[in-house]
Parts: structure tokens; C-alpha cells; sequence
């Protein structure tokens, strides 16, 4: 996340060579505020959060259901894309240093820093914690194992909402051991092959059966944690996207495939949603060894594929131009991700005593929380210290250095 997705992207012969992949810059600005409105929907509804309101319920569940399936492979995806770029001008090492400090840091700084008030709210509603947030803080930090209710004990310090962070670092890591062993150039080759494995109807079928396969077989066994070392269903769905947009990133020939599919995708992707929400009503839907499991497993990964599918066909067709707000939004993404999920917690925590009407509550919450982000990034953005602690690259004279760090030499190669 936070790379621009047109920079230095070696530019094939012939029709494709104007094209730029700023629609994906668009998707990438588009899928945080789907999260936001995600996240939004979690307070509301019937799914287990940090915090809840006191109007949750089941109302929110079909629309939790339409984004729950793609939002986060969309993100990985896009972050695979990201990478490729970034590796189209970066030696090995020299990609894995910038990865490391454009995620590392911030994970760090939002697990000490920026998630701490979160769980300060959530042990507060769920286990009636009075004491003064310093001398929470202080337990959070020391990994204070005694916050626990119904069974449940909450494990300090959280990352929270950041694990999309550690995953993609993760992510990173292996790829680096991939291109050492492998080198580019078989990477290349895989990129092509891929390329033309996904074509036609094939280009919807094989990951709608890729999925559907790793959802019926694994999610029984790994349920979701989001705690890395046991989230191998997790593991087998967001992996695969990484390396799926980092080998498709240049292939302007799947983009085009995509967009040209895009119309059908987003058929298939609305009457999935239709059917899961549909599925979600009977008892036992997901039971495993039932099956009504199975077709729930294909429904929503035909859902989930068919909605990312749509979204960058779309995006190819009509997003990929450049504007000043994607250069803007585009800079300030990142750093909208990490604070987000805080500024949700703390507003809806504070907002409780008012009683306002749930709708106007959640409009109010929702344009405080993006205010508030955006806030975050314009105050932290003139301050060259704590720009990589919120994710936002380095600014002026330290920018030029690490372009020159990452330019390819005069021969192509890339600077070592």
C-alpha cells in the first residue's frame, strides 16, 4: 500500500505502451473507504467487533455479506501490483529494505501507538475496565494477559486491524526468498503463462474453482484469526492474490481481458451476492461435510472473484487517467488505513451517551472518521520524522535519495 502505481512502470511496444496503471491507484483509494463503510457496518451488525452498538443487529448483514467475500483480496492484489512496480526498479535487496521500512514501522508504531485505544474501548464495553487509559496503556504494553470475558482473553500488544500489514510484510518476505532462488526472469515467464491461463471464460472459472476448492477444504480447519501463524485458510486465498497481481501487474493484456468480462463479472458477482444472502438465512449453511457447505463455498467465491474481476474491469475502462486528487489520495491512503479503524472506536465509543438515531450516527461517524484521517495525514505530512511512522514516504531531498536507490542503471538493471 502507499506506492504509486504509475511510477517508472516499464512500458511494453505497441498499443499498450500508453497505457499506466492509475486505476489501480483509483481502486486501491476506493477499496480503503469500502473498508471504512466495512467497519462501520461491524459496530452495526450481528458479526462479533470490538466494540457494538446498542442498535446492532442482522439489518446490516446483506450488506456486510456484499463486501465481506473481495474487500481484502482486492487490497492484496492491488499491493501485489504495487510490488511489481516497485520491483521494476528496486534491486532484490533494495526491494525487501523499502518494503520492510514502508511496513515495519508502521506496524510497530500502530501496535504501540495507534491500537491502543481501541482495546481501551473494547475492554471498557466488554469487561467494564474503569481505571484511566494510562494505566491501561501500561498493561497493554507489559502484554497483560488478565483482560478476558466469556472465555476470551484479548492478546497485548494487538495489532488489531494492522494484520493486514504483518500478512503483506510476510508476503513480501517470501517473495524475496522466491526471486533469489528463482530470478526474474522465471518470474517473467510465470507472469506470461498466467497471463494466458487466464483468458476467455477461464479468466472467471479457474479462480472461482481455485477458491472454492481452498474454502471448502481449509476454512473448516484454519477458521479465520487473523494471528498469522494458524490462519492457513487466510494464507491460501490472500497469498495467491499478492503473487496474482505482483505477475499481473504488467500484463495489459489481462487488464483488457478483465475489462471486456467486466459487465458479465459484475452480473455473476450481484447474483452471488443475491443467493449468499439467501444462504445466510438457513441454519447450518456452512457446516462442514454438508452439502449446502459446498455450495456456499462456491457462491461466495464466485462472489469474491467475480467482484474483484468487475470492480478492475471497470476501473481499466474508465479509471486509468490522472488527476491531482489521485496523487493526493494516493499519498495519503496508507496512512487513512492505519488510523481509520481507531477513529471509528473512539467516535462511536464517544458518540453512545448522545443516543443519536442510528442512521445519523453512522453518517456522522463515517464523515468524522475519513475528516479525521485525513486530518491525521495533513498534520503528520510536514514533519519528516513522523512521516514513516504513518506510512507516507519520505519527502524532498530524503525522497531523491531513495529514488536514486531504487532507479535502474543506464543498462536496465536495476541499481544495486
Amino acid at each position: 500500500m502507499g506506492y504509486p502505481m504509475h511510477a517508472s512502470l516499464p512500458e511494453p511496444a505497441g498499443p499498450a505502451a500508453s497505457q499506466r496503471l492509475y486505476f489501480l491507484d483509483w481502486i486501491r483509494i476506493g477499496a480503503v473507504c469500502v473498508l471504512v463503510c466495512f467497519h462501520m457496518g461491524l459496530y452495526y451488525g450481528p458479526w462479533e467487533w470490538h466494540v457494538k452498538s446498542v442498535h446492532a443487529g442482522a439489518a446490516v448483514e446483506p450488506l456486510l455479506l456484499l463486501t465481506s467475500p473481495w474487500r481484502m483480496s482486492l487490497l492484496f492484489l492491488v499491493s501485489g501490483a504495487a510490488s511489481a512496480l516497485l520491483l521494476g526498479k528496486a534491486s532484490d535487496t533494495g526491494f525487501l529494505r523499502e518494503r520492510s521500512m514502508r511496513l515495519l514501522v508502521p506496524l510497530a508504531f500502530g501496535m504501540l501507538v495507534i491500537v491502543p485505544p481501541q482495546a481501551f474501548c473494547e475492554v471498557a464495553e466488554k469487561m467494564g475496565y474503569q481505571e484511566s487509559y494510562g494505566a491501561f496503556l501500561q498493561r497493554y504494553l507489559s502484554g497483560d494477559p488478565g483482560f478476558c470475558a466469556g472465555g476470551h482473553c484479548l492478546v497485548l500488544p494487538a495489532w488489531n486491524h494492522l494484520w493486514f500489514v504483518a500478512y503483506l510484510w510476510v508476503y513480501t518476505l517470501v517473495l524475496s526468498f522466491v526471486l533469489a532462488i528463482a530470478g526474474r526472469r522465471r518470474l517473467a515467464g510465470a507472469a506470461d503463462w498466467l497471463t494466458g491461463l487466464l483468458a476467455g471464460w477461464r479468466a472467471i472459472l479457474l479462480p472461482v474453482a481455485a477458491l472454492a476448492v481452498a474454502r471448502a477444504v481449509l476454512s473448516p480447519r484454519f477458521p479465520t484469526t487473523y494471528a498469522l501463524v494458524d490462519d492457513w485458510y487466510n494464507h491460501a486465498v490472500y497469498f495467491p492474490m499478492f503473487l496474482a497481481g505482483l505477475l499481473l501487474a504488467r500484463q495489459h493484456r489481462f487488464w483488457a481481458e478483465v475489462a471486456r468480462l467486466r459487465f458479465h463479472a459484475l452480473a455473476l458477482a450481484l447474483g452471488s451476492w443475491a443467493l449468499l444472502v439467501c444462504l445466510h438465512a438457513v441454519p447450518g449453511h456452512e457446516q462442514p461435510g454438508q452439502h449446502l457447505a459446498l455450495v456456499t463455498a462456491a457462491v461466495r467465491s464466485t462472489l469474491q472473484w467475480c467482484a474483484i474481476m468487475a470492480v478492475c474491469g471497470f476501473g481499466y475502462r474508465h479509471l486509468n487517467v490522472d488527476a491531482g486528487a489521485r496523487r493526493y489520495l494516493t499519498e495519503a491512503v496508507f496512512c487513512v488505513y492505519l488510523v481509520h479503524q481507531t477513529l471509528i472506536v473512539v467516535v462511536a465509543t464517544a458518540l453512545k451517551p448522545l443516543h443519536i438515531a442510528p442512521f445519523t450516527e453512522a453518517v456522522v461517524v463515517v464523515i468524522l472518521t475519513f475528516a479525521g484521517s485525513l486530518a491525521a495525514f495533513e498534520a503528520v505530512r510536514p514533519v519528516p520524522a513522523l512521516r514513516p511512522l504513518f506510512g507516507i514516504s519520505p519527502a524532498g531531498p530524503a525522497r531523491a535519495r531513495v529514488a536514486a536507490g531504487l532507479r535502474p542503471s543506464p543498462d536496465g538493471r536495476p541499481a544495486k
